[in-house]
């Protein structure tokens, strides 16, 4: 038996039974080692970032970490994007990083790099694993540090750590059980001091306080003091849909959200950060509540928040009901070109009862939340850490986590084009995803920040960094090229019955939705 060996049998005594991977010739013992534990499920990737952004999706839904595998430090560089979003949503991952072997490093060869340096703005831990003989024990570590941030935990695999070989007799090596945080019980009776203050207060819940049963309990609260629910302006996942407490969401424009937090005094957080500006704008503030409104943080994203409002509704005694969003009435959306709103509103309509949503629309879904308040029950994942391109590779890994609820994916086409290899990977796995494409063939989202800086009229050099024709990007033939039946939408009614035999039939669709 070998380190590589050693390193599979402790990643499953860890339940980590995933492996997205982009490999390379330093991985080639740990891919043997794959081979041979048939427990694990190896998933393709090609390119690490659809790696990396499809082992957040899974993580995601499953409340577990996905291994990841990387070939060096250009695989891990290629990877970081989207290890951004994921070191942002608080995403459990064991990303593994393979190298050359140690005594090789010395001669500086091609694929040579500082893997740490690469690693640790996109990490909550890193390791480098030095022998053989402890890389169980580093393995377990990881798996531990991936579930108690809980974030992207980084292992460093020399390639002579892994051919090195074990005492066959070496058990895989099991985690401490995680053990999430209590909140402070000063800071719960803080938050329920600021509650009963009769102050305009919001309570902005992140991480597992937007799962459905935090959120009924922070309704309760809600209801018994009259602090409004917001949700930050990006988040891992929101269970949302009828029947359940709905949840405002900060604006990403700049002016939008500042009149929508204006009238705040105070501000107790769950989980989550005080909300501020996606970017700088001149004479705008960072900071989005008033300068003058009160803080009170009552926990951190890994502390148990669920418990914490538990205690705080107790504290405030709110034992009312909350209110839940009732189901959206049917309504039928007239036929015409595809808009924006209307495009929108069919999707509203359409949402299946336990879907997945997956959104990387960027500028043109900004409706689709709050018109799906009332939409069947779902959940809602999007893009987090503002680097683009999750959105394919995001849905792919919800889909494994998931194969029996249908993942609906939003997706914006410039986006899109960063990790249109995750198609492939939805065709080879036979997924369970419908991507409905926004085609405005542009990047309007950097259209709109032209305009938050002043620039209303665009020349030329300037359209041709913001526009995405000339040539018009062809969706359907890219998705078939890459084994995914698709179909090109450009009416209210050829979207309405693309989208519905799509969502009737199983594996992956794509539908490019030109408005």
């Amino acid at each position: 038996m070998n380190g590589a060996d050693s390193l599979c049998d402790t990643l499953l005594a860890n339940d980590v039974n995933v492996c997205f991977a982009n490999p390379g010739t330093s991985e080639m013992h740990f891919v043997a080692a794959l081979d041979r534990k048939p427990q694990m499920r190896c998933v393709l990737g090609l390119f690490e970032g659809v790696v990396t952004g499809a082992a957040d999706g899974y993580a995601r839904m499953a409340d577990k970490p996905a291994a990841t595998l990387l070939h060096c430090g250009p695989g891990l560089a290629n990877a970081l994007a989207n290890l951004h979003n994921a070191r942002r949503a608080r995403t459990p991952m064991v990303n593994i990083v393979g190298d050359h072997a140690s005594y090789h490093l010395v001669h500086d060869a091609p694929l040579t790099s500082d893997i740490e340096s690469l690693a640790w703005p996109m990490s909550h831990w890193v390791k480098r694993t030095l022998t053989p003989g402890g890389l169980a024990a580093d393995a377990a570590e990881a798996c531990h540090a991936a579930m108690a941030l809980p974030g992207v935990a980084t292992l460093i695999l020399p390639a002579d750590t892994a051919w090195g070989e074990v005492d066959p007799q070496a058990q895989p090596v099991r985690a401490d059980p995680v053990r999430q945080p209590f909140v402070d019980p000063q800071a719960i009776r803080a938050a329920a001091q600021a509650l009963r203050s009769g102050r305009r207060t919001r309570l902005l819940l992140g991480g597992r306080a937007l799962r459905a049963d935090a959120l009924a309990v922070a309704g309760r609260i809600a209801a018994a003091t009259g602090a409004r629910l917001l949700a930050p302006m990006m988040n891992g996942r929101i269970e949302r849909g009828a029947g359940r407490v709905p949840i405002e969401r900060v604006p990403y424009p700049i002016d939008p959200s500042l009149a929508a937090l204006a009238d705040i005094q105070c501000l107790v957080t769950v989980g989550a950060s005080v909300p501020v500006a996606f970017f700088a704008y001149p004479g705008k503030p960072g900071r989005l509540i008033p300068d003058d409104a009160e803080v009170v943080a009552m926990g951190e994203p890994g502390d148990d928040l669920m418990a914490a409002l538990e205690a705080l509704a107790d504290e405030l005694g709110a034992k009312a009901e909350p209110v839940f969003a009732p189901l959206n009435a049917a309504e039928s959306v007239a036929d015409g070109p595809l808009t924006v709103d209307n495009l929108n509103a069919v999707l509203a309509q359409s949402i299946p009862n336990n879907a997945i949503v997956c959104d990387e629309t960027i500028s043109s879904g900004r409706q689709f939340f709050a018109a799906t308040q009332g939409a069947p029950q779902h959940d809602y994942l999007q893009l987090t850490g503002g680097a683009i391109g999750i959105g394919l590779p995001l849905a792919a890994g919800a889909a494994i986590a998931c194969p029996d609820r249908k993942v609906l994916l939003l997706q914006a086409d410039g986006s899109g084009m960063y990790t249109c290899q995750a198609l492939w990977t939805q065709a080879r796995e036979g997924l369970d995803v419908v991507t409905v494409i926004f085609s405005n063939r542009a990047y309007a989202i950097l259209q709109g920040e032209m305009r938050n800086v002043g620039v209303n009229h665009f020349g030329d050099n300037a359209r041709r960094m913001l526009d995405l024709d000339k040539p018009a990007l062809d969706w359907v033939s890219l998705a078939r090229g890459m084994g995914v039946e698709a179909a090109r939408a450009e009416t209210v009614a050829g979207f309405t019955a693309l989208l519905r035999s799509a969502l009737s039939a199983k594996g992956p669709f794509l539908i490019e939705a030109v408005l």
